[in-house]
């Protein structure tokens, strides 16, 4: 555990050594320097880092290891721009104060999903925190053989189907996902997509004609037409129009 908040780091380690019997803790720092040689002494199977810490933060301490071998839990008190970063690259992360019920879930599908393809999360988190939103990026989706990683401009749309996602993909192929839609609405955001009706989140870079009607309707460009709900109508043209 790497914090440089004394109060955090023993608020986490009481945590999870009442509430989750499948951690054990070999190791906690508070200064990055001293975790990195903390690190490649224990060879650990999952850290938890704190994002925000003076002189170098937990990116750049990743950056100064020679090896990623490890799972990662990402702490931060700042809802900002890197949380949407690590959505999209499939991390998992706990705001502070962290609470136990997200900790145990944390660790639940820690232990269910170990060392996914790290080295792979990590290249597209380091895109995802780049300044500008390109749809080039790719989005990181679980699957049940693992990670698959869709560059973000291939996705027409998006459909909810009960807890369950399906993406439809410029190629014809179609994945289910187990997040909810609104899940991925948060992560796309930045990235041009648009919740059109409760059960649709539409790429706008492949709409490719506009139907009047009472909320109207969109064609995307591989022909699927989908309905535009009366609330979202006016918000939606305003956007495309924009």
């Amino acid at each position: 555990m790497i914090d440089d908040e004394l109060s955090s780091l023993q608020n986490l380690q009481q945590k999870l050594t009442e509430f989750c019997p499948d951690i054990q803790i070999v190791a906690t720092a508070q200064k990055p320097e001293a975790a990195i040689i903390l690190i490649q002494q224990h060879k650990p199977d999952v850290i938890f880092l704190d994002i925000e810490m003076p002189r170098m933060n937990g990116f750049r301490m990743l950056d100064e290891l020679d090896e990623i071998y490890f799972d990662i839990i990402f702490t931060t008190a700042y809802n900002h721009y890197a949380v949407d970063a690590i959505r999209i690259s499939a991390f998992d992360y706990l705001t502070k104060p962290i609470a136990i019920s997200d900790l145990q879930k944390a660790v639940e599908r820690l232990v269910k999903q170990h060392q996914l393809q790290t080295k792979d999360k990590l290249g597209v988190l380091k895109n995802a925190l780049g300044t500008s939103k390109s749809q080039d990026e790719k989005i990181a989706i679980p699957t049940g053989e693992g990670l698959e990683f869709i560059v973000i401009n291939t996705i027409l749309h998006i459909e909810a189907s009960s807890n369950y996602s399906k993406l439809y993909l410029q190629n014809g192929k179609t994945i289910v996902v187990t997040k909810l839609l609104k899940d991925f609405e948060d992560m796309l955001l930045p990235y041009r997509f648009y919740r059109i009706h409760h059960t649709h989140l539409i790429n706008l870079k492949h709409i490719e004609k506009y139907i009047k009607g009472e909320g109207g309707q969109v064609r995307l460009t591989n022909g699927t037409v989908l309905d535009v709900a009366r609330r979202k109508k006016d918000e939606f043209l305003k956007l495309i129009a924009g």
